[in-house]
């Protein structure tokens, strides 16, 4: 399946999320090529070949893999991606950065992912997430580690609003929690790689029962994203020592955030009027301590 890249910022997320898909061999050669400072509109497939000591042939095979027509469409996006203004906001923490220098880089990787996220997102998986979440009977989110934090978060907003969510990070509760659902309701699943057995397992169930699926993760084509009737992409540039949860989980947050305020604003007469009752109700309690 070939892929649309228009937009230049979208061409480094969608490959991120195809990688996945490639063979180790396949991944290094795209490494290389997305680390080399040398690639622009004058580098020749045999070039390229001859530096990755792989056939010519096989750098076509992983261009039409990645979702581009061949090499010099390739060639095209990876330039104009190359070029945007964002992209050397991701670097490298070395040895002989000073702690200014840490925080610089580490506030860049994150505004890179956030602008990158922006830049995949898909409306109308938006618009579906919001109404399901509105239109509920129940809302159950399931996360296992980092992704159970998220959703934490995210419930916590939620209740402020009055809208109710039940949070499950325990692989047994979650299939029971599953395993109640029905038409009704709708079932998230938080998780970056999008391979988490338990996670997968319990919106398997979910679905099965009738409920409707949605999955947060930072790959379009992984398992979870397979068997979710809704699927909202974050995306985030990995390094050696942050790895990609760190950005992502900036990313996946705000885009939440989003899904909240949009959420909020299907009846916000109603918002308003629980937000003033929560946060009453906890002033209140402060004052008694």
């Amino acid at each position: 399946m070939t892929m649309t890249f228009s937009d230049p910022r979208t061409v480094g997320p969608r490959i991120r999320m195809m990688m996945p898909h490639l063979t180790p061999l396949e991944a290094r050669v795209v490494d290389m090529i997305l680390g080399s400072r040398q690639f622009d509109e004058t580098t020749s497939l045999k070039t390229v070949a001859d530096d990755a000591k792989v056939s010519e042939a096989m750098i076509v095979k992983i261009t039409k893999k990645l979702g581009f027509a061949g090499f010099k469409d390739f060639r095209s996006g990876i330039v104009d991606y190359n070029r945007l203004p964002t992209a050397d906001l991701h670097q490298e923490i070395s040895p002989d950065d000073t702690g200014p220098e840490i925080a610089q880089k580490v506030f860049r990787t994150s505004i890179h992912a956030l602008e990158e996220t922006l830049s995949i997102l898909d409306a109308e998986a938006f618009e579906r997430t919001v109404d399901l979440i509105s239109r509920a009977r129940q809302r159950d989110f399931y996360g296992i580690g980092g992704s159970a934090q998220i959703a934490r978060d995210i419930s916590h907003k939620f209740l402020r609003i009055g809208v109710r969510t039940s949070v499950f990070d325990d692989a047994h509760m979650m299939l029971m929690s599953a395993a109640l659902l029905g038409p009704d309701d709708v079932a998230i699943a938080f998780s970056h790689s999008g391979t988490t057995t338990a996670v997968i397992e319990a919106l398997e169930l979910a679905r099965q029962r009738g409920a409707r699926t949605i999955a947060l993760t930072n790959y379009a084509g992984s398992p979870l994203a397979g068997i979710a009737d809704v699927v909202l992409c974050s995306t985030a540039q990995g390094s050696p020592l942050l790895g990609e949860n760190a950005a992502a989980r900036i990313a996946q947050l705000v885009l939440f955030d989003a899904v909240f305020a949009a959420v909020a604003q299907r009846d916000l007469a109603a918002a308003e009027r629980n937000l003033s009752a929560t946060l009453g109700a906890v002033k209140a309690k402060r004052q008694t301590i």
